[in-house]
């Protein structure tokens, strides 16, 4: 049950070999996924629509944000029906669950699409990115620890001999920057004030899930989201997006120490510049830079396998199921 009250719709299954869509309506960017009956993407498209802006403060999602991502859901659905797409999952996350408007937002999304919006919860989404962050990879040394930095949360997802550990936090880089950080760029009492909320976040997150606690050697971390796929284009200058270069490059922890001491002395006016970044990301990556390195270092991973494959994944292979 969503905390607006109504359990969401879901769409059928899709008939023969018609290709299928997945959408995510995220706190800072509202993405689709078209795939077709084998799962080969037919489309992925991005766009920066920061739906979540202010909802940490005023806990009420701002018309103009509601206005800018239906506007891109809209553009979307003409994309889905050109390609001869029938059945869609759409989600929505963070911000709408925190948002005493977030049925008004479902509402117009489904609209838009002409297809339901379902609000996921913090577990099923965690467990949507574990499955489509997994996908392709053959089996760890040991156990799995999925990192999905989104704008208003993050999830950890570990997974053991013994099943799947989820935790949501209130913890994402568009969330982190808009409570923490008052200068551009931020100063030391903002970064301090960061790291506060993200190590007591941590501390909760194994309380919740004692496996993070108790990870065996030889784990192995896997980054999604726009944060980490970011970093490991600003690592590679990658002026323009690469999926082939992106998908399961590797950010090592002096590489993300690195990029977070960086960016965080540089104004967003600077930022933006840089070779990989993508715009509309500039203001936030401090902060889910933080994210990341705190992860790496709070549970010893040396290492960061950055997959392009994600909770959009999820979702549509679980059209096809």
């Amino acid at each position: 049950m969503s905390q607006h009250g109504e359990t969401p719709a879901r769409p059928s299954a899709p008939a023969g070999g018609e290709p299928v869509a997945a959408i995510d309506c995220g706190t800072n960017s509202t993405r689709l996924l078209i795939v077709d009956a084998h799962t080969r993407p037919l489309a992925r498209l991005m766009r920066i629509t920061r739906l979540g802006q202010g909802v940490d403060a005023t806990g009420v999602l701002d018309p103009r944000a509601i206005s800018r991502t239906v506007e891109v859901l809209s553009e979307y659905r003409k994309v889905m029906d050109e390609l001869g797409v029938r059945a869609v999952r759409m989600a929505a996350t963070s911000a709408v669950r925190d948002a005493a408007n977030g049925r008004a937002f479902l509402d117009a999304a489904g609209d838009a699409v002409g297809a339901p919006a379902e609000l996921l919860p913090g577990e099923e989404e965690g467990r949507l990115a574990y499955a489509g962050a997994t996908a392709g990879l053959g089996p760890g040394a040991a156990d799995d620890v999925v990192v999905d930095i989104g704008g208003g949360s993050t999830e950890l997802i570990v997974g053991t001999a013994q099943g799947l550990g989820v935790v949501s936090l209130r913890l994402g880089c568009v969330r982190l920057s808009e409570r923490c950080f008052r200068h551009d760029p931020p100063d030391h009492g903002d970064l301090v004030a960061a790291l506060a909320v993200i190590d007591a976040e941590l501390a909760r997150a194994v309380a919740a899930v004692p496996a993070l606690g108790a990870l065996r050697p030889g784990s192995r971390l896997i980054g999604l989201a726009g944060t980490v796929s970011t970093l490991s284009m600003l690592d590679q200058r990658l002026a323009e997006y690469d999926w082939g270069r992106v998908h399961h490059s590797v950010l090592d922890l002096a590489t993300v120490e690195r990029w977070c001491t960086t960016l965080a002395r540089e104004p967003a006016r600077e930022r933006v510049r840089r070779p990989g970044m993508v715009e509309g990301r500039e203001d936030v990556i401090v902060g889910g830079a933080l994210v990341l390195r705190s992860v790496m270092r709070r549970f010893a991973f040396d290492r960061c396998l950055v997959s392009e494959s994600d909770i959009l994944d999820g979702l549509a292979a679980s059209l096809h199921r």
